[in-house]
């Protein structure tokens, strides 16, 4: 199965990367969510429950937007995010001119079944969204202000390709079997049932990062040369 592949590129204060990259990734995420399947005893019949949501205005760019209304997914979303974003703005504290750039990616997959001839689980990604974050430095407040004003209309036209993808009839992993939920969802959530997802990120700054070998290297094989 070949997973869909969609890009972005915004140019961004680093002040702005969290609430930029956080907005992005949760609008994503209130569209790959469900409510908590709950089964009858027998696993015949089940009923979703609802995803309460909320809006978040961003404080460094001129944008709402809304997200689901779970805490638990909104610290695990922060907590993915603020690794990139720290190092993005650690490079530009320092002035080491280290990353000036990065590359972030939300990933969502299935798992595939152990059968007799494989010893592990396979996680088999069927859609891709990826960031590149250029960060500019800007030397006054008009500059600032002006950038402010691009960068939300860069977000708000992501925001509408984003809208328009998830209207098209297109491929999404689905089941009505209480013991493969958790070969599509992420079931861990008490109030939401997201799908099962992760992030990953490069930036230039830490290229060397034993995370980013083990993670990043292998969730971006095969992807980087058609995407780049």
């Amino acid at each position: 199965m070949n997973a869909r592949h969609n890009k972005f590129e915004l140019t961004l204060e680093g002040r702005q990367v969290q609430e930029v990259v956080t907005g992005l990734f949760h609008t994503l995420l209130f569209y790959r969510s469900t409510g908590k399947y709950h089964f009858n005893e027998n696993g015949s019949s089940y009923r979703i429950g609802t995803i309460g949501f909320e809006d978040v205005a961003c404080d460094f760019i001129d944008f709402t937007y809304v997200r689901c209304s779970s805490d638990e997914l909104n610290r695990d979303l922060n907590k993915d995010v603020s690794g990139f974003s720290n190092a993005l703005r650690n490079a530009e504290a320092d002035g080491s001119g280290g990353a000036r750039e990065g590359q972030i990616q939300l990933e969502f997959y299935q798992r595939k079944k152990k059968s007799r001839w494989t010893l592990f689980e396979e996680n088999i990604p069927w859609e891709v969204w990826m960031l590149k974050v250029n960060i500019v430095k800007l030397p006054n407040e008009a500059e600032r202000q002006k950038q402010r004003c691009t960068a939300s209309e860069e977000l708000a036209d992501a925001m509408f390709t984003v809208a328009t993808s998830m209207n098209r009839n297109e491929y999404v992993p689905r089941t009505n079997r209480a013991e493969d939920l958790d070969l599509i969802f992420n079931t861990r959530y008490t109030d939401i049932q997201p799908y099962l997802f992760k992030v990953g990120y490069q930036t230039e700054f830490d290229a060397q990062s034993p995370t980013l070998q083990s993670t990043f290297k292998k969730m971006f094989r095969g992807t980087i040369a058609d995407l780049l």
